[in-house]
């Protein structure tokens, strides 16, 4: 796909860039460009663009903003040591974009062409890709919507696709500690045959009065239980979790209605890598509890893209509270430095995940 570059003429200056990735915090700066690509029925994807960031102007009646057809990735550029940049895994975000396309009834972006795209958006902007030094990065954020002004309930004609970038540092306040969650047994987020297994606004937004609700009652995060029986753990509000046994097991809630994490898939490999025993289930709520209290359960992390991999600490509810498992257990750190060493080119990539940009 031919893609047409206009630099930005006000582009941030070194010195105040400088200052920006010594202390990114997350979502909160954006580099100097984004690139565009349109789509309609007659023509396919075209006009590809990267340009400078900036303001989108939207007619009111834009289908995303009443119907919510829309859909987004997250990953991250790494530089390495030698100055040389890469993504993880950006395929996989790649094929479940095409997978939350299907469920939305949007156009799909061929794996190919979305890689090179955010690939091309990174290369005009490498300068905005952090040094590895505290773990930081440039977080990427790939968007597909409903651009075609109409009111009416049908599959958007016309589509936008874009790519923004921020640089990013530690998605927690005070790095790696353990999270404390709130269990929501009021609301819930996906049930079968819903859009759950989709990277979808929608998801997100549902979350969000449970989340106040975990804010309010000093919770960092929100646990769903799934839909049908409200029995069993699903996900959190932005992040899929483990369980780490006595025996070496590391168990992990099955999805279907909730996402497929690439986090969450690398781990299983990683995990397993590194002897233990993975199995995906289904986690009945008791389970966790009683395991906690027995010392059966030793340890429990969750992870996500943002949050790499991050310890879990007490779990609490209205009338009821299980204290930490650990504080920040020791399977739970070994997989996080397995992980992070890979990404950032500390140790051997042997499962071939990692794909230079520049």
């Amino acid at each position: 796909m031919d893609i047409r570059t206009t630099l930005s003429t006000t582009a941030v200056d070194d010195a105040r860039l400088a200052e920006i990735l010594a202390n990114p915090g997350f979502g909160q700066h954006f580099s100097d460009h984004m690139l565009t690509v349109e789509w309609t029925p007659e023509t396919g994807w075209h006009d590809a663009r990267i340009e400078p960031y900036g303001p989108l102007t939207l007619d009111p009646a834009t289908a995303v903003l009443h119907y919510a057809q829309e859909t987004f990735e997250g990953m991250k550029a790494y530089r390495h040591e030698d100055g040389s940049i890469w993504s993880f895994r950006p395929e996989e975000n790649a094929a479940r974009m095409v997978r939350s396309s299907h469920r939305l009834a949007l156009p799909v972006l061929e794996v190919p062409d979305f890689v090179d795209l955010v690939d091309e958006l990174v290369r005009v902007d490498q300068r905005w890709v952090p040094d590895p030094a505290g773990e930081k990065s440039l977080y990427l954020r790939p968007f597909m919507f409903a651009s075609e002004a109409f009111l009416g309930v049908r599959p958007a004609q016309h589509v936008t696709f874009m790519v923004i970038a921020s640089p990013a540092g530690a998605y927690f306040k005070g790095g790696v500690r353990p999270v404390t969650l709130w269990l929501t047994e009021e609301y819930t987020r996906a049930g079968r045959g819903g859009m759950g297994a989709a990277k979808t606004g929608g998801n997100y937004a549902s979350s969000l009065v449970a989340q106040q609700q975990a804010t309010a009652n000093g919770c960092d995060q929100v646990v769903f239980l799934d839909a049908q029986e409200g029995r069993y753990v699903e996900e959190l509000g932005g992040m899929n979790l483990y369980f780490v046994y006595g025996d070496g097991r590391i168990v992990t809630p099955e999805t279907g209605t909730i996402l497929e994490g690439i986090t969450r898939a690398s781990i299983i490999e990683l995990a397993g890598k590194l002897g233990f025993r993975v199995e995906e289930r289904r986690v009945d709520i008791d389970e966790w509890r009683e395991g906690v209290t027995s010392g059966e359960i030793k340890e429990i992390f969750a992870c996500g893209t943002a949050a790499v991999v991050t310890p879990v600490g007490s779990l609490k509810w209205d009338g009821g509270e299980v204290p930490a498992a650990a504080e920040a257990g020791e399977v739970t750190m070994a997989v996080r430095k397995a992980l992070v060493d890979v990404q950032y080119g500390r140790a051997d990539d042997s499962f071939g995940w990692m794909h230079r940009i520049v």
